[in-house]
């Protein structure tokens, strides 16, 4: 168990007590109206080892509250339940044993009831620490660490789902669709960067993990970068020129990986009669060609960018693009109630859209630390660091996303060929 000021990031300001509070409470809240569709069997299903369980994912974000901010900050605290921790805890060996994760599908107790009153039981308690200026300041970081942590598992509860809801022949709806946003395919741009010497990585006093630090300098070649995301119409093209046949477009990993498992498209696309459908959060629709294609792997993604001449952007490459990107207030993010990617809209020739929200956009560059990184302290630096092997970095967010997670250096990773998120790519060049 860490000390609060072990797992203090260096340079991190502290939230003022009532803001934290109010964060707290809206966005333990907002994960509780993200369940508002559901019924009470939708809670319990596990549809692959990927995907957990809706109760499993509301128990274990209280779980880290309970761990790691009301078991050290309250001497006299008895856990609400002996075994949650064995239950909840998803990864910290630290921590103690945890429940085989394939097999948490198969648990019906506790019940979602049962659950809803452990988050209201640590709300409670949580509340008091939050009332105490002096507990507050003395675990901040944690607390925000936490609160991060549970808009990451918001967005893991609505990728979940539509897993789950796509393996139901009857093809649950989650949401309504939305409007109608029929838009034609706007032309693909590229901007152009110079070469030179880049800040990458967090900078200053705001919240961010322990793996977007330190920020460093890293010479970036020139290079260009598209304008918007690849589109469900671009990459049909792709299939439609046997791009899932064609061994030469695919790195060994991928094509053993596509043989093996058979793909021959997107996760959720289906071809009909009439042509591509796919499962989305609103149930089976035909495929809107104008928007980004979305549930692809690291592999399908570089296969992609092979087949049309181009390659993916390396993360300080993505990064430097940012910086003459739309501004975060224009993303589709899961505050806007969405929950699928939309089209790109008419922009300037050279200006980036897209950039955040939408998909998350798969990079060239593996995991790795960046020169001088060092893991927080403890169990809470088992969060990033240990998975510094055998993924790649996805950046940018998505629709599932909540708009106060994002950040321009924000490093998402996922295994190369993991394509259940939200996650999709945009093209990138040499001059």
């Amino acid at each position: 168990m860490p000390s609060s000021s072990a797992s203090r990031p260096p340079e991190t300001r502290a939230v003022p007590a009532p803001k934290l509070a109010e964060r707290y409470r809206g966005i333990r809240s907002f994960s509780e109206r993200l369940c508002a569709p559901l019924e009470t069997e939708d809670f319990v299903v596990q549809s692959m080892p990927d995907v957990s369980p809706t109760r499993w994912h509301l128990a274990h974000t209280t779980w880290f509250f309970e761990t790691f901010v009301l078991s050290p900050a309250k001497e006299s605290y008895s856990p609400f339940h002996p075994d949650f921790s064995y239950l909840f805890n998803s990864y910290y060996e630290q921590v103690g044993a945890q429940f085989p994760r394939p097999r948490r599908g198969l648990l019906t107790r506790p019940t979602v009831r049962e659950v809803m009153a452990y988050r209201a039981h640590v709300d409670e308690q949580m509340s008091r620490v939050l009332d105490d200026p002096d507990r507050t300041s003395r675990f901040h970081t944690v607390i925000d660490t936490g609160l991060h942590h549970e808009q990451q598992h918001q967005e893991l509860m609505l990728t979940d789902i539509k897993h789950v809801f796509s393996c139901n022949p009857l093809g649950p709806q989650y949401c309504p669709p939305p409007a109608s946003t029929d838009q034609e395919t706007t032309t693909m741009g590229w901007r152009a960067f110079d070469e030179g010497l880049r800040e990458i990585g967090h900078a200053g006093t705001s919240f961010c993990y322990d793996n977007e630090r330190p920020q460093h300098r890293v010479f970036v070649p020139a290079f260009e970068i598209a304008t918007r995301l690849v589109t469900n119409g671009e990459f049909a093209e792709f299939i439609a020129d046997d791009g899932y046949a064609r061994p030469e477009l695919w790195l060994s990993d991928g094509w053993h990986t596509v043989q093996r498992e058979s793909w021959e498209s997107p996760l959720y696309w289906e071809r009909r009669a009439d042509g591509w459908w796919h499962h989305t959060l609103f149930g089976r629709c035909p495929i809107a060609a104008a928007e980004p294609v979305c549930h692809l792997s690291y592999f399908e993604a570089d296969a992609y960018a092979r087949w049309v001449g181009a390659r993916l952007p390396t993360e300080a490459e993505w990064e430097t693009a940012t910086n003459a990107a739309e501004s975060l207030e224009s993303a589709n993010c899961v505050d806007d109630g969405r929950f699928h990617p939309r089209a790109a809209v008419v922009a300037q020739p050279d200006a980036i859209t897209q950039m955040y929200g939408d998909v998350w956009e798969w990079t060239a560059s593996p995991y790795t630390p960046y020169p001088g990184f060092e893991p927080l302290a403890g169990a809470l630096g088992e969060y990033n660091g240990k998975f510094m092997c055998n993924q790649h970095v996805l950046r940018g967010g998505s629709c599932a996303t909540s708009r106060t997670h994002i950040r321009a250096s924000y490093r998402n990773f996922f295994p190369p060929a993991a394509r259940w998120q939200f996650s999709g790519l945009r093209l990138a060049r040499q001059p």
